[in-house]
């Protein structure tokens, strides 16, 4: 990591300001060159304002906002340099270039972070954190990842790392020293707190469902047969005009995503073909991509004709989503009704696409299944599974050597699973954790962070 790499920090497209960021030891010679300014010398962490020059025609470019991070003193800990400049894509690609002529090498995805890693700025799960926070998808998941930014999570790891340290310096001296058995007291002490540490453990662990749906959301399909309003809702519950809604049956014959948010929960709303027998070509092939969406849902959203009476395509659906996590919704309700009989174990919503009503209700029915707790006010979650996998693996290797002391096992067998569990946490924070996975993660970043 001694060269110097570069990237566009703002995103791709004409912008008021878009900026470029160096860093490596050759950062500030390299910004010298651009504004030719061999003496050109910033204050840290103070703005200067300065023309940037083709040094190969003596052209500007541009007139851009210089700021200088010093080493160790930054984001990576190396000698940082951002060019703030006008957010033309044409001018900011061609400053790029000009670095890249000087020896600076574009940055892979998430390798300011990995810099920043590796130099001691941050710990793994902080690294994490930026990803999350930058893909947040609500105000709710934005402040966890603050949160676990901060160093949250391994504020709460750290005592229970000690502790766990704290038993193995026991028995790793017992193993050393003692020729007998360790004794029943001891025994007994060490069992207790290997307890205490699965009970916080799980409890961390526990967290992992709320997390999860703050962090990746629900994916939910509005499926029905054709004009039932399925994309008259699908906008309703936008609020905008996002797809064609038309009283020719087949208008919609691809899938429609978009994302939106319930109560901090966010949720990809999917606006599917109608379900249908037909000889369309075109049409088959958006139903048979309804089909595969149903399954890959987290909650199908069932939607009824109220103005009609069962059709046998609509008992049909049924009969395909029974084994599914689903919900009726009976569209409509500002037209005369009809009397539609189901089950009287489905609840049914009745709502209009059309004014609005019981849109209120039919949101809080999506979400009622998975929000467990007041998710706006809750505590620390975690909320990576990756994270989870290693807590839940850590218990386990506690459990078995909690066992295996309650069986008088040799200290030397017993000390297995407390090493793997403290790995396994270590592997969180990024104490443990091999050079593959770290390439796996970072490569989830954007480039630029």
């Amino acid at each position: 990591m001694k060269d110097t790499i570069i990237a566009l920090a703002t995103p791709l497209g004409r912008s008021g300001i878009g900026v470029i960021r160096l860093s490596g030891e050759d950062s500030l010679s390299t910004i010298r060159k651009l504004v030719r300014d061999k003496n050109f010398n910033p204050k840290p962490r103070f703005a200067a304002l300065k023309k940037i020059y083709d040094f190969e025609t003596n052209e500007i470019l541009d007139e851009a906002v210089i700021t200088y991070f010093q080493s160790p003193q930054s984001f990576t800990g190396e000698d940082i340099v951002e060019i703030s400049g006008h957010g033309s894509p044409v001018i900011l690609r061609q400053i790029i270039d000009l670095c890249l002529k000087l020896d600076a090498r574009m940055a892979e995805a998430g390798e300011f972070s990995l810099r920043a890693l590796a130099n001691g700025r941050l710990n793994l799960s902080q690294a994490e954190a930026i990803r999350d926070l930058i893909d947040a998808q609500s105000a709710a998941s934005a402040r966890q990842s603050i949160r676990q930014l901060r160093g949250e999570l391994s504020n709460e790891l750290q005592p229970l790392k000690d502790d766990l340290l704290d038993v193995i310096v026991v028995l790793e001296s017992s193993l050393e020293f003692v020729e007998d058995d360790l004794p029943a007291v001891q025994a007994r002490n060490i069992k207790e707190k290997l307890v205490k540490i699965i009970a916080q453990l799980e409890k961390m662990a526990a967290t992992f469902q709320a997390g999860k749906l703050l962090r990746e959301g629900l994916k939910v399909a509005l499926v029905g047969r054709p004009n039932v309003g399925k994309s008259s809702l699908f906008n309703a519950l936008l609020g905008h005009e996002r797809a064609i809604v038309t009283a020719i049956a087949g208008t919609t014959r691809d899938q429609l995503h978009e994302k939106l948010t319930i109560k901090n929960i966010p949720i990809s709303l999917i606006d599917t073909a109608g379900l249908r027998e037909t000889s369309d070509t075109v049409e088959s092939i958006g139903v048979e991509r309804s089909k595969r969406t149903m399954a890959d849902a987290d909650l199908v959203v069932v939607l009824l004709d109220g103005s009609e009476n069962l059709t046998a395509e609509d008992t049909d659906l049924f009969d395909q989503v029974k084994d599914l996590n689903y919900l009726v919704a009976i569209n409509k309700s500002d037209l005369e009704q009809t009397k539609i009989k189901l089950d009287e174990k489905i609840k049914l919503l009745h709502i209009s696409a059309k004014t609005g009503e019981g849109l209120d209700k039919l949101q809080n029915a999506i979400i009622e299944p998975f929000a467990t707790n007041n998710l706006e006010n809750t505590g620390f979650l975690i909320s990576d599974a990756r994270h989870f996998d290693l807590l839940r693996r850590s218990v386990l290797e506690i459990e078995v050597s909690s066992h295996l002391i309650d069986e008088q096992t040799s200290e030397e067998i017993i000390l297995i699973g407390l090493h793997n569990a403290l790995r396994f946490l270590g592997e969180i924070t990024g104490e443990t954790t091999n050079e593959d996975m770290l390439t796996r993660i970072f490569s989830t970043f954007c480039i630029g962070k």
